[in-house]
């Protein structure tokens, strides 16, 4: 017998860690994930008069991006924005009107929704994201544009307008790329809330509906 022969449990416990070798190798080339996790202050303004529904398609409520490794030193990264959106936009609509009510369904004819005034639909246009030149430099950059729809409970259109958001990782001294990403992203969320607070109400046809609903120009207090 050759002394370099191995034991039938020996040969098991190497298939095992082969196995595990293998399964760690998999793992690490596995994309850098990020589920955006922030605070995010209601705004402290005159509460516009009116109950707004909101409707949260599945794509916004679920929203990611996934940006493929350009180079083999790099990784991919996939951001789940989703859960942060709605926990902004919610706080922010809360602070912004004197009644907010999520809709049931999607806006349109024969719809079982609850009667409101109006009702928001936010999106996601585009995103957009820059990475530090150097990976000792953890500063990052997100752009957002969203598409804002205010609607009839029918689905008939009040409002349709663009707005954009942006975030930058405002220190580089964190533990990690992961930290950096996160941090940009709730820039870009807090940025996006404090443009519609104040610009609302100087979208020319957003102007016209508070004018028919209220019978004032519907300028609301910073």
């Amino acid at each position: 017998m050759s002394g370099s022969m191995t034991s039938a449990p020996e040969q098991a416990s190497l298939r095992w860690l082969a196995l595990l070798l293998a399964m760690a190798s998999l793992a690490a080339c596995g994309p850098a994930e990020v589920v955006v996790k922030g605070n995010f202050p209601a705004p402290l303004m005159q509460k516009i008069p009116i109950t707004l529904g909101v409707w949260y398609d599945d794509a916004f409520a679920h929203h990611e991006f996934f940006e493929e490794a350009k180079t083999k030193t790099e990784s991919d990264w996939l951001v789940r924005t989703g859960e942060a959106q709605v926990q902004m936009w919610d706080t922010l609509l809360d602070g912004m009107f004197t009644r907010v009510v999520h809709m049931s369904a999607r806006p349109g004819p024969g719809q079982m929704n609850p009667t409101v005034d109006a009702v928001l639909i936010p999106q996601v246009e585009e995103l957009q994201y820059a990475i530090p030149a150097q990976t000792s430099v953890k500063v990052y950059e997100i752009w957002m544009r969203y598409k804002l729809q205010l609607v009839t409970t029918g689905g008939n259109p009040i409002a349709d307008w663009t707005m954009t958001a942006y975030g930058k990782t405002p220190t580089a001294f964190l533990q990690t790329d992961q930290e950096a990403v996160n941090l940009a992203a709730v820039m870009a969320l807090r940025d996006a809330g404090a443009n519609f607070a104040t610009t609302f109400t100087k979208v020319p046809a957003v102007q016209a509906f508070l004018q028919r609903k209220l019978g004032t120009p519907g300028e609301a207090a910073p």
